[in-house]
């Protein structure tokens, strides 16, 4: 199950931050033993990223919600469901800049320009412009809702799931939807009280976009 996202990164060139946490320790890849050095090698193997992002590294202070986190990254978070990939990322990436964990924000942006996401889409996101003329009426409904289950669950009526409904989602995507939003709001707290700081993956591939422009016109000055 190798991520196209991770293959790309794994082609990528990162600096590595030591440590991956400014405000409490996390478990480093080169400090792992046991069933973390085993759960570590797995990830790397099984989606095909060379390194351990972050997040887990945070779980991994209690390898049984290290391993749970896992199950939850193949099973539902990094695979299609009742939800695509891209509109999974869509909601992370939205509710990841609502709660300002610039760590999640940056990931998921990433991974949803790499699930087709436009750039125009991300920078809608990233300003909080749910009537964007990229987003679907069903779209913008969708992320309505993401914005309440994130920030006033608790008044959350069933007149709101019918809004939904008429919008063309069905209860199994809208149950789905409130799964990624509540687990989104959780990776957030958890990334930000750890300190853990954006990877850069969003200006890597803007980097990469860069050289390969510039390797484009290079090339046709060459050839005329």
């Amino acid at each position: 199950m190798v991520l196209p996202e991770y293959e790309k990164l794994s082609r990528l060139s990162h600096k590595k931050r030591q440590p991956s946490s400014t405000n409490l320790p996390v478990v480093e890849e080169n400090e792992a033993s046991g069933e973390v050095a085993e759960l570590y090698e797995h990830f790397r193997s099984h989606f095909g990223r060379p390194d351990v992002p972050g997040i887990l590294k945070c779980f991994a202070t209690h390898p049984p919600m290290l391993r749970h986190m896992m199950d939850l990254a193949e099973s539902l978070l990094f695979a299609d469901g009742h939800l695509n990939r891209r509109h999974k990322e869509m909601i992370a990436t939205f509710v990841s800049t609502l709660n300002a964990c610039v760590y999640c924000a940056d990931s998921h942006g990433y991974f949803l320009r790499m699930h087709g996401g436009s750039s125009e889409l991300l920078c809608a996101l990233q300003q909080n412009d749910i009537a964007s003329s990229t987003l679907t009426t069903a779209e913008q409904a969708l992320l309505k809702f993401a914005a309440r289950v994130n920030d006033d669950s608790q008044e959350i009526r069933a007149i709101e799931i019918d809004v939904l409904k008429q919008a063309g989602w069905d209860e199994a995507q809208i149950a789905e939807a409130i799964h990624i939003v509540a687990l989104f709001a959780t990776f957030n707290r958890v990334a930000n009280a750890f300190g853990l700081s954006s990877q850069g993956l969003l200006r890597s591939m803007q980097d990469e976009t860069v050289i390969a422009n510039e390797n484009a016109i290079e090339s046709n000055g060459s050839i005329q």
